[in-house]
């Protein structure tokens, strides 16, 4: 099922950014056309930073994507309608190191103008500038149980904060 699509105002959009982000998940892809990787990602938000709309999102260094995401001027966030959970789940579950996730699960990428990777099966896209990425510092966690909790083996996250250049919905 693949879509066409049409520019819109980020600001005109009607999804829960609650929702879109922590339910629902979103494909997280960076690279060129040569080579790229994709990977789930349900951390991370929409809002407004330096009067620009932004994404922000994180990766641990452990996952592929990681390189990408370091090496890239651009990254795409695709969702997915939810009759397409099955790609979301694929692409959490297996490496880019070890085979093509897009082709393993039947999504075709499209490359933007600017080079942004995304998925033609897609409902919503948002590619992204990165502005600022940063690696988490375990001793500004105020909450040091949630810290244990969360990162055991001490792998914290990179946070991600991405300028909006362009949002795309399925017509």
């Amino acid at each position: 099922m693949s879509h066409d699509f049409r520019s819109v105002d980020p600001k005109s959009l009607t999804d829960n950014a609650f929702s879109l982000v922590g339910d629902e998940c979103f494909l997280l892809t960076a690279g060129n056309q040569e080579r790229w990787n994709t990977m789930t990602a349900g951390w991370g938000g929409l809002g407004v930073l330096w009067r620009k709309n932004v994404v922000f999102t994180y990766v641990r260094p452990q996952r592929f994507t990681y390189e990408f995401m370091n090496d890239a001027d651009l990254f795409t966030c695709s969702f997915f309608d939810p009759s397409l959970k099955r790609v979301l789940d694929y692409c959490g579950s297996h490496s880019g190191r070890e085979g093509n996730k897009a082709n393993a699960c039947g999504i075709t990428p499209m490359f933007s103008e600017r080079g942004g990777i995304s998925f033609k099966e897609a409902r919503l896209v948002f590619e992204c500038r990165t502005l600022y990425r940063q690696d988490l510092a375990p001793e500004l966690f105020l909450d040091t149980k949630l810290r244990e909790q969360i990162y055991p083996q001490k792998d914290y996250h990179r946070l991600y904060v991405g300028e909006i250049l362009e949002a795309l919905m399925t017509t």
